[in-house]
């Protein structure tokens, strides 16, 4: 949990938050998320998720569409000793990275946003937040 600033480097290099670091361990996985956002995810997690891909009919076009874009930009990527992952650069391309990045934690992923993107989504986001609320609790409940 929680919502972090930094910035990348030069170098595209990031530094990943010590809270967000120790929640998700040191065996991590990069790779493109959805909302033109990075997913980081423990090597378990991610894991998990390539087991249920590998389980959807590869001759479903939805299912080949999206295993290509999640599983071919994802790295295995390791913090170096100042707590930074290094970001390839299609990764950051995709993103839109400048400069300004906003790290969250949500649940058993992080998600790397650049500034930009981030407020441009919470921005419209927030303005449906309720009626999401509404429509996803509803069915739970």
């Amino acid at each position: 949990m929680g919502e972090f600033n930094n910035n990348i480097d030069e170098k595209s290099r990031l530094v990943i938050p010590s809270k967000l670091r120790q929640e998700i361990g040191n065996d991590i996985i990069l790779t493109r998320g959805l909302e033109n956002c990075l997913f980081i995810y423990s090597k378990q997690n991610f894991d998990n998720i390539t087991s249920q891909l590998n389980q959807l009919p590869f001759t479903k076009k939805d299912a080949r569409n999206f295993s290509r874009f999640f599983l071919s930009g994802a790295s295995l990527t390791t913090y170096d000793k100042q707590g930074r992952i290094l970001i390839p650069a299609p990764l950051i391309k995709y993103a839109n990275i400048k400069k300004e990045c906003i790290i969250i934690g949500v649940g058993n992923r992080i998600e790397i946003w650049s500034k930009d993107n981030w407020e441009k989504f919470f921005n419209e986001s927030s303005e449906e937040l309720s009626d999401i609320a509404e429509n996803l609790f509803d069915s739970v409940g």
